[in-house]
C-alpha cells in the first residue's frame, strides 16, 4: 500500500500522476479551510518539469493530460468554491479557528474592493493562501455568477497552464533537471511568496501607525495632563 502525502508534491505526482493534479488543484481552489493547506504551485510546476524527457529518458507524464486536468481542476474547484461561499460561507470563515485563514479572506476582500470582481479574481489566483479563499469569499460578498465565472475560468487556466508550460520548457531546457526537483519547489515556494510582501508591508506600515497613535493617546491623557486629578 503507497502512502501519499497530500502536502508533498512529489509524493502526490509519483502516486497518482495528473489525476492527483486534478484532484489536488480542485481542493486548493475550493474546498477552503483543506484547500488551504495544499500545494499548489508547488505542484503545477514540478508536474511541468516530469512531462519533459530528459538524458533520452521518456517523459513520465503525458504534458497533455497535465494541461487539461490542471485546468479543470482549477476551473471545477472555483465553482465550488464559489457554491460554498454563497451558501454559507461566511459563516464557516467566522467559524473557522486558523488566523491565518481569517487573514487570508480579510486580504481576499480587499483584494475585491480595490481591483474590482475580475481584476481581483485573475490576479488572486497567482497568489498562494489567498486563491484558497478568494472563491468562497466571492459567493459570501455576492459577486454575480456570470462574472465570477468567466474571470474566475480566465483567471484558473491562465494560472494553471502557465505554470506547466513553465516548468515543461525549463525541464525539456536544462538536463535531468527533474532529479532535483525538491529544491525547485523550494524555489518555487520563494517566488510565488513574493506577491505577499507588498501586503505584508503594508499590514507592517498599519500597525506601527496605529501603535504610534496609541502611545501618543496614552502620553497626552498621561498623569499630568490637563483635567487629570
Amino acid at each position: 500500500m503507497i502512502a501519499v502525502n497530500p502536502m508533498d508534491s512529489a509524493s502526490v505526482l509519483a502516486a497518482f500522476g495528473a489525476l492527483g493534479v486534478l484532484v489536488v488543484i480542485f481542493a486548493e481552489s475550493g474546498l477552503l479551510v483543506v484547500g488551504f493547506f495544499l500545494p499548489g504551485d508547488t505542484l503545477l510546476f514540478p508536474a511541468g518539469v516530469l512531462c519533459a524527457g530528459s538524458a533520452g529518458q521518456p517523459p513520465r507524464l503525458a504534458l497533455w493530460q497535465v494541461l487539461l486536468c490542471a485546468a479543470v481542476g482549477a476551473v471545477a474547484g472555483g465553482q465550488v468554491g464559489y457554491l460554498i461561499g454563497r451558501h454559507g460561507g461566511r459563516a464557516l470563515l467566522t467559524r473557522t479557528s486558523s488566523g491565518r485563514v481569517k487573514g487570508a479572506a480579510a486580504r481576499a476582500e480587499r483584494l475585491l474592493a480595490r481591483y474590482g470582481h475580475g481584476k481581483a479574481l485573475v490576479i488572486g489566483r497567482f497568489v498562494p493562501l489567498l486563491r484558497s479563499v478568494l472563491h468562497p469569499v466571492a459567493g459570501a460578498l455576492g459577486v454575480p455568477a456570470r462574472t465570477f465565472t468567466i474571470w474566475q475560468t480566465v483567471g484558473g487556466v491562465l494560472w494553471s497552464q502557465t505554470l506547466v508550460l513553465a516548468g515543461y520548457t525549463l525541464g525539456a531546457s536544462v538536463p535531468r533537471l527533474d532529479d532535483y526537483l525538491l529544491p525547485l519547489v523550494a524555489l518555487v515556494v520563494v517566488l510565488s511568496l513574493l506577491p505577499l510582501l507588498p501586503e505584508a508591508r503594508r499590514a507592517h506600515r498599519e500597525r506601527r501607525a496605529r501603535r504610534e497613535r496609541r502611545e501618543r493617546r496614552e502620553r497626552r491623557s498621561g498623569p499630568g495632563s490637563p483635567g487629570r486629578k
